[in-house]
């Protein structure tokens, strides 16, 4: 995955572009969607093809935590989802806010849309941006950045402008389901 999709400082998006970079390396070239259950946090996801997992150190706020990756990549089109442990539900929160704010940072991005969808009684940040990639092409983003317990998500849809598909991005970002501890 690339480390710029990882949240952080100046050590956590190169970091974050590194994973990802890792994880696309398994690529598709047609969608094969499958539901996906994460092996160290709670939740499932469809994934349009076999995912790689990463974890990395990240800056986060100040703070450095592990952050584990999970993501595949089809035609450019990176899905993954990323996730991080925090001492508690309130520190979650911040970290879910935190999230979004480095991965629009770090994708110089321009937030189109943003809303609260509410999945399984879970209130998820939903943005929809444009940004470009360290080479300067531009990207499309779809994000939810969410807190369950004392963790906190973010699942990312990214390619190039014009290669997300709205019907995939939906398809992946209505899968995500963040468990109950």
């Amino acid at each position: 995955m690339p480390k710029h999709y990882f949240a952080g400082g100046r050590s956590g998006p190169t970091a974050c572009l590194a994973l990802c970079i890792f994880l696309l390396c398994a690529c598709s070239p047609a969608l094969d969607w499958r539901e996906v259950r994460a092996t160290d946090s709670p939740y499932t996801v469809l994934m349009p093809a076999k995912p790689s997992v990463q974890t990395r150190q990240v800056t986060l706020d100040g703070a450095r935590l592990d952050m584990t990756m999970q993501g595949a990549e089809v035609s450019d089109v990176t899905f993954a989802i990323g996730s991080v442990t925090l001492p508690d539900h309130r520190q979650a929160l911040a970290a879910a806010v935190a999230l979004q704010a480095a991965l629009v940072r770090n994708l110089g991005a321009t937030i189109k849309q943003q809303k609260t969808v509410t999945v399984d009684g879970l209130p998820m940040q939903e943005i929809s941006a444009q940004g470009k990639s360290p080479r300067g092409a531009a990207l499309d983003l779809h994000a939810r950045f969410a807190a369950r317990g004392n963790r906190a998500y973010q699942a990312l849809v990214v390619g190039p402008v014009g290669k997300v598909s709205a019907q995939a991005s939906e398809t992946f970002l209505e899968s995500f389901h963040p468990a109950s501890l």
